[in-house]
């Protein structure tokens, strides 16, 4: 039923014309002109930062961590509620088995 078939290579539809031979040619070194080097030269454009700009981004990267740190505390303390709340409930549950067992 689930027999897997294996594919078949296509067959060509047109002509199919051999690769070009490629013959190499002389190669005569020619002595360039002496360049005088210059400095290296970046594409990126500088960034200055200004006193202002600097207590900006300072003060934004503060708020950041402060506010992330907040969330990861919250959802720590989430997991946490939610973990103590199930052992109580998990404690109540085994407590009312265990006194049905007694009754009997």
């Amino acid at each position: 039923m689930l027999c897997p078939k294996v594919p078949s290579m296509p067959v060509p539809t047109g002509q199919v014309t051999p690769p070009a031979v490629v013959e190499p040619t002389a190669i005569t070194q020619s002595q360039p002109a002496p360049v005088a080097p210059q400095p290296p030269t970046s594409a990126r454009p500088t960034i200055q930062l200004t006193p202002g700009a600097l207590i900006t981004l300072v003060v934004g990267g503060t708020g950041v961590v402060l506010v992330l740190g907040t969330v990861l505390v919250s959802l720590l303390l989430a997991v946490a509620i939610t973990a103590g709340s199930t052992a109580i409930t998990a404690l109540v549950i085994r407590s009312l088995m265990n006194s049905e067992h007694k009754r009997r």
